[in-house]
């Protein structure tokens, strides 16, 4: 149930402070996921300082018969 008298803004003037806590975090944390988005994309492009694979040449397929 609501309550029976509200004042909208007296109530928004007593929770000012734990809104603006509230936006402060959500900004936060979209400033470190942008950032994290960065570093990942960056890395995305870079090679690994590690000696290329030697794959062996296949042998030839012999067919029966043949």
């Amino acid at each position: 149930m609501s309550a029976p008298d509200t004042n909208v803004e007296r109530e928004e003037k007593r929770h000012k402070p734990a809104l603006l806590g509230i936006r402060g975090v959500v900004v936060a944390v979209l400033v470190m996921f942008a950032i994290f988005l960065l570093w990942v994309f960056n890395k995305g492009g870079e090679q690994d300082a590690v000696a290329p694979l030697d794959i062996p040449a296949q042998a030839e397929v012999s067919t029966i018969g043949s």
